[in-house]
């Protein structure tokens, strides 16, 4: 049998058995939940990939350069203004257009300019580098957390932190990279332009399996948006753990260093240790969530913040502040990815608007903890300094109780 005459198949003459064999192929599915989770996962992983990259080679872009440490803290500093410059047009931006297309055009965008970084031949060049690549970072960050969002949705239970930990799990693969093309002695702008070729694939396929529409946002939805006494207590939550975050990714080589008295070797350990736990606890942070609530996740996640950062301060010896780091590291990483889902589902504001506005927060927290470390360092000592940094982890327990959610 053939297709009728006036049939809208491109091609005439052929038999029905073809015909839906054609259909078949050219037919548009609907993606699955299972698959859209896959594809947003890949995002975060790309986007820790880009960001780990770029942390694997600091040391030989500043050998590179000739940057003595304090040109090398001034020009660094150029990435965290351009993310905070970035965290309101973002938000806005991803409420307009969606987050599928801004976190496509991050990422390109974020990969492109860790070329450029490896390109760099002075320090301007590297400074107007750096602040592209924190602005493209928090386009990522922003967009794929709006994703995540939607894609929690489908699954009606907690299923953010295990985004988060595909993002930890890029920055150990990330930094093994680096270790060997370091070791292979080959250059950061080979290097880079190794891992945007990658960035760029894995966009190309994870694009048409990513979620593909937000929430219904107002029509004359401003760029400014003040965020509401909810979204204030879960800013201020995502604050104080961020603070110890911050303070961990600086200090804690310093710490084992001059406190531990760790022999050469071991200086990194507690640095890894603490890393290590943060991605493996947010693999199970959901499956938590879902047996014991969110509330309860969080203050055990303050607990067990204040309690590591306790042990490492009381009993500063190389085996009792690592157990502490690795306490730390398992407090730390289910906190920001629960409370990103917690704003992401507020009704007061576009998803992007509100993690826009948390994130602003946040990273405050995460600005302040390392400087304010120093800062104490030196009216006291280090160890005290952290002592009090042990404070935030208390903080999150007090706040956790006083948010609403679902659960009541």
């Amino acid at each position: 049998m053939k297709l009728p005459a006036h049939s809208s198949f491109p091609y005439k003459g052929v038999f029905l058995p073809e015909y839906r064999l054609y259909m078949l192929f050219t037919a548009s599915l609907p993606v699955s939940r299972k698959a859209h989770r896959i594809a947003v996962g890949a995002l975060f992983f790309l986007q820790g990939l880009c960001f780990s990259s770029w942390g694997s080679r600091i040391p030989t872009i500043q050998q590179k350069l000739h940057l003595s440490e304090t040109q090398l803290g001034a020009v660094l500093f150029a990435l965290p203004v351009g993310l905070m410059l970035s965290l309101p047009f973002t938000g806005w931006l991803t409420s307009k257009i969606g987050s599928r297309k801004v976190v496509t055009i991050a990422l390109l965008l974020y990969s492109v300019t860790l070329v450029l970084i490896g390109m760099s031949q002075s320090i301007l060049h590297l400074s107007l580098v750096l602040f592209l690549f924190g602005f493209a970072s928090n386009m990522a960050n922003i967009s794929v957390n709006t994703q995540a969002v939607g894609v929690e949705s489908l699954y009606k239970k907690s299923i953010m932190a295990s985004f988060h930990g595909l993002w930890s799990l890029a920055g150990f693969v990330g930094a093994a990279i680096g270790t060997f093309m370091i070791g292979a002695e080959v250059e950061p702008l080979q290097h880079f332009s190794l891992i945007m070729a990658v960035v760029m694939a894995g966009v190309a396929i994870a694009y048409q399996y990513a979620f593909p529409k937000d929430a219904a946002v107002p029509a004359d939805q401003p760029l400014f948006v003040k965020p509401d006494k909810s979204l204030m207590g879960l800013g201020l939550i995502a604050f104080c753990s961020l603070i110890c975050e911050g303070a961990m990714f600086d200090w804690s080589g310093v710490y084992f260093q001059k406190v531990v008295g760790a022999e050469k070797a071991w200086v990194a350990a507690g640095y890894t240790a603490f890393m290590s736990t943060m991605a493996l606890t947010r693999f199970i942070a959901d499956w938590l969530t879902s047996k014991l609530g969110l509330k309860r996740v969080l203050q055990l996640s303050g607990t067990l913040t204040t309690v590591g950062l306790a042990i490492s301060v009381t009993f500063p010896s190389l085996v009792t502040a690592i157990l502490g780091f690795l306490l730390v590291g398992a407090g730390v990483s289910a906190v920001v990815p629960l409370v990103y889902g917690v704003a992401g589902k507020t009704k007061t504001m576009a998803p992007s608007m509100a993690l826009a506005a948390v994130s602003t927060i946040g990273f405050a927290g995460f600005l302040v903890g390392p400087p304010l470390i120093g800062l104490l360092a030196g009216i006291s000592s280090l160890r005290l300094s952290f002592a009090t940094i042990a404070l935030m982890g208390v903080s999150v327990v007090i706040l956790s109780g006083r948010i609403k959610t679902e659960e009541g």
